[in-house]
């Protein structure tokens, strides 16, 4: 498990709480309301959206009833991909149960896990650039 990494020699080091993503019932009534508190919209899908505060960057994905891919979770966001390919290599050697590395449409890469107590979280490569929009 986790606890049994050579600390020194596998460092990993959280850059930032990226995103957190929510289950909505109604993705158009959500992302409504969601612009309405000044948030900017990233992504739009026909069963999911990316929204960011246009300060920070910080996001929430909403997730429709049909999407499939991913559920509820939050995730760590990375500027560098070696180190989020590195971050995959250690919890995987380390025995700890992950997702495969895979790139996303909108430029990012990421993988999932989940945490001891059974929360859903993603490990993100977010380019310097930002999120790439389709709006």
């Amino acid at each position: 498990m986790l606890e049994d990494i050579d600390v020194q020699k596998n460092r990993i080091n959280v850059e930032r709480l990226g995103h957190l993503a929510i289950r909505v019932k109604d993705v158009e009534r959500a992302k409504a309301f969601y612009l309405s508190l000044g948030m900017k919209l990233v992504w739009d899908d026909q069963d999911w959206c990316y929204l960011e505060t246009k300060i920070s960057k910080d996001g929430l994905a909403l997730l429709g009833p049909t999407y499939k891919v991913a559920g509820p979770h939050f995730a760590f966001h990375f500027t560098d991909r070696s180190e989020v390919q590195r971050i995959h290599r250690v919890l995987k050697g380390s025995g700890i149960e992950i997702g495969d590395l895979h790139d996303h449409r909108d430029g990012t890469a990421s993988f999932y896990l989940q945490d001891p107590e059974g929360n859903w979280l993603e490990i993100l490569y977010e380019p310097s650039s930002g999120i790439q929009s389709n709006q």
